[in-house]
């Protein structure tokens, strides 16, 4: 298959894992596909020298692929169909979706932004990953996860009498969410932090204002918690 061959009337299969970035000149990432995954062409290959837009099916989550990685890519008939989970089998895959997390930690990293199919992470790629490896798709950023799952109303002071192990931790001093971790129980989550205010690479905290700087920092952040009761398909 050659470049030019490249088309919006097909979809088409990742051969390998791939990295998508945030405009057409990719010097920044974005995001990273997996082999296996799915995705469109949504932007003639003319209107960029260097790569094409494209959309993840399995997220809905735009980048742009770089031309050296179009033969990476090939046409299937198969066309995606995203698995529907419901809250109650959610639940009980949720330690499996910690065990995940628990052997990413546990292998060498560091803090990708962008990073999504390890050994490197950043903090939203991490939880999508994880849960991914279970079947279950989330929205790929903190920001779009946030929303996605089912809010829990929270007194800040009472945490670990509300939270549940599995939930979502959201951080964050905008208007939005910026960072996200799993709750782990006892006052704990793991996340993929980066080296300037974290950890670089994933690590455990603890939502107190008596743990160490990281936690102390993070936990001043602290904005939400969700719950995780449907996978992304079922929106779809």
């Amino acid at each position: 298959m050659t470049n030019y061959e490249l088309s919006n009337t097909f979809e088409y299969e990742c051969q390998a894992n791939i990295n998508i970035y945030e405009s057409d000149k990719c010097d920044s990432l974005a995001t990273q596909a997996a082999g296996g995954r799915h995705l469109r062409i949504i932007q003639s290959q003319e209107k960029s020298p260097n790569a094409v837009m494209v959309k993840l099916l399995e997220d809905d989550y735009l980048g742009w692929l770089l031309n050296k990685d179009f033969d990476k890519i090939q046409p299937t008939p198969t066309v995606y169909e995203p698995h529907i989970f419901n809250e109650v089998e959610i639940k009980d895959k949720l330690p499996e979706v910690i065990a995940f997390t628990y052997k990413a930690m546990n292998t060498p990293n560091y803090y990708l932004w962008g990073g999504t199919v390890g050994p490197n992470y950043d903090c939203s790629g991490l939880i999508q990953a994880a849960f991914v490896s279970v079947g279950i798709w989330l929205p790929r950023d903190a920001h779009q996860q946030e929303p996605f799952c089912q809010k829990i109303s929270l007194d800040k002071y009472q945490l670990n009498n509300q939270l549940i192990v599995g939930d979502l931790v959201f951080f964050g001093t905008g208007e939005k969410a910026d960072h996200v971790g799993l709750y782990l129980g006892e006052g704990r989550y793991i996340h993929s932090s980066g080296k300037s205010q974290g950890r670089n690479g994933i690590g455990i905290d603890v939502l107190s204002e008596v743990g160490d700087e990281v936690s102390q920092r993070y936990y001043q952040q602290f904005r939400s918690a969700a719950r995780v009761v449907r996978s992304y398909g079922n929106i779809k």
